[in-house]
């Protein structure tokens, strides 16, 4: 019998502020290598990857932000169309959620024509700094919660902790929302 593949691509759009881990998760996610010394992304960055969803491929092509304030007025324009996203913070600079809402505010306004099915999910990178963590896994969760987000994780580009199933789990979102 003849397989019949369901292939589906989506948008997906990582935003936050500079230097919380961004183009080092969307690289470990891509390559599954850890690159210590990236230089900072200039206005926004791509990358395409292959997942399989139980059978299914799912194209996830994914739109790396700058997170510096000079860079903000471009968001709009990458973020048209966009399927889900990811607001990424840093859980050793508290500072990193200060910008929350203006981030979530450009994102969802110019993302998707249908705005509320848009999943976004609050990702806290570097979890592998624990002894330098200011931002607490319940009052992530919180703010998550705050913003109607669909959740809070914690992940580590450096060893790998839950990249993948960051991944896989948005996927499946957008997935669920076609």
């Amino acid at each position: 019998m003849l397989k019949i593949e369901h292939k589906v691509a989506f948008k997906l759009c990582i935003f936050g502020d500079g230097g919380v881990g961004k183009t080092t998760l969307i690289r470990r996610f891509s390559n599954g290598v850890f690159e210590e010394n990236i230089l900072m992304t200039i206005g926004a960055d791509f990358s395409v990857k292959n997942i399989d969803l139980g059978g299914r491929t799912v194209t996830l092509r994914i739109w790396d932000f700058a997170g510096e304030d000079r860079f903000r007025v471009l968001l709009p324009a990458f973020a048209k169309g966009a399927d889900g996203g990811i607001f990424m913070y840093d859980t050793t600079r508290y500072s990193s959620l200060s910008q929350i809402k203006d981030w979530l505010s450009i994102f969802e306004y110019f993302g998707s024509e249908n705005k509320s099915k848009i999943p976004i999910i609050m990702v806290g990178g570097k979890i592998d700094l624990e002894d330098k963590r200011s931002v607490s896994p319940e009052e992530a969760l919180e703010l998550s919660s705050t913003y109607e987000l669909k959740g809070n994780y914690e992940c580590s580009s450096k060893t790998g902790d839950n990249v993948e199933q960051i991944f896989e789990l948005i996927a499946k979102m957008m997935v669920e929302n076609t």
